[in-house]
């Protein structure tokens, strides 16, 4: 989340007239994440985020609204949007698709617990197992087809080294990927600041942006690599046990799974880095933006690829 277009108080206003959520009381812009415009929206009657989607399809924004709406009223603590009185979600502001969505409580981990990271397992097994009634379908769009289209984009900018360590890993993928995997609805981006805390309490998951139907185990990995990476790469084995034993005290992992779990922690960072350094050598310009480093992903690529025989070690032990 990021600020790419600025919204002035009376285009707001404006908007906040086909709502029955009461006045405007302040606009602030947030600068966290990176592909939409976001601001705080408080009103008389509550608190709410205002999002302006600046490269999201449009066509893509009802599966990402409904998908929201519906886990909010499923037990998952997602930000539901709020209709206008024709009971619409989307609208368009300053030439923008735009959504007002609930301002859940809590904040983002720089350094989750143990506990923190068992509570983020057992929510994404309940999201996994709940969204199988979601009906609506969208596609991976962040896949081995994009995978390529950015070290494509990007291999002028880089180093021989980092072309051949993209380049080997996806020819890598292409070899072991599986359409035969449990799949699903996937968050596919819940990062420690997709995921807001009063405490140890868990109380909203956000940025649904990126949600896909894909499979489950990818899900895991993306979680697992930000929230268990020590800052060299390599996995805190306490948090994994952590995350993974709550994840499977409500949906077991296949024989299948086991067997692709290293591969797909490593399709998980090797997607964040390709988005990383996309964003760094390719940046949007906006009033208040926010990037974040490649090389976190690119370390954490490295040790999955040197640590698969660790990996199958800590998943037979409980990990």
């Amino acid at each position: 989340m990021s600020v790419y277009t600025s919204v002035e108080l009376d285009e707001l206003e404006r908007l906040l007239r086909s709502y029955s959520i009461g006045g405007l009381v302040d606009l602030t812009g947030i600068s966290d994440g990176i592909e939409n415009t976001n601001y705080f929206v408080t009103t008389t009657h509550g608190k709410f985020v205002l999002t302006l989607f600046e490269v999201v399809p449009r066509a893509d924004l009802p599966y990402f609204l409904e998908l929201m709406a519906f886990l909010a009223e499923h037990g998952v603590p997602s930000a539901h949007p709020i209709a206008d009185g024709d009971g619409q979600y989307l609208q368009e502001l300053c030439g923008k698709p735009a959504v007002l969505v609930q301002r859940l409580d809590g904040a983002g981990l720089n350094n989750p617990s143990i506990r923190h990271c068992s509570v983020i397992g057992a929510m994404l097994a309940h999201m996994h197992l709940i969204g199988a009634a979601f009906k609506d379908h969208r596609a991976n769009d962040r896949g081995p087809v994009w995978w390529q289209k950015v070290i494509s984009q990007v291999s002028p900018r880089l180093d021989a080294a980092s072309i051949a360590l993209a380049n080997d890993e996806i020819r890598f993928q292409a070899l072991r990927q599986s359409a035969a995997l449990p799949a699903g609805v996937i968050h596919a981006d819940l990062f420690r600041d997709n995921a807001l805390f009063v405490g140890d309490k868990l109380t909203g998951v956000i940025d649904f942006y990126y949600a896909c139907n894909d499979a489950y185990l990818y899900d895991l990995a993306v979680t697992v690599n930000d929230w268990c990476s020590l800052p060299d790469g390599d996995l805190d084995v306490a948090k994994l046990t952590a995350l993974t034993g709550a994840y499977q005290e409500q949906r077991v992992v296949t024989a299948e799974e086991r067997e692709m779990w290293p591969v797909m922690l490593r399709a998980a960072a090797l997607r964040f880095w390709l988005s990383r350094l996309q964003d760094q050598h390719f940046p949007r310009a906006g009033e208040i933006t926010h990037t974040k480093d490649p090389e976190v992903f690119k370390r954490i690529l490295r040790r999955r690829i040197t640590g698969e025989n660790q990996i199958r070690r800590l998943w037979d032990a409980g990990a």
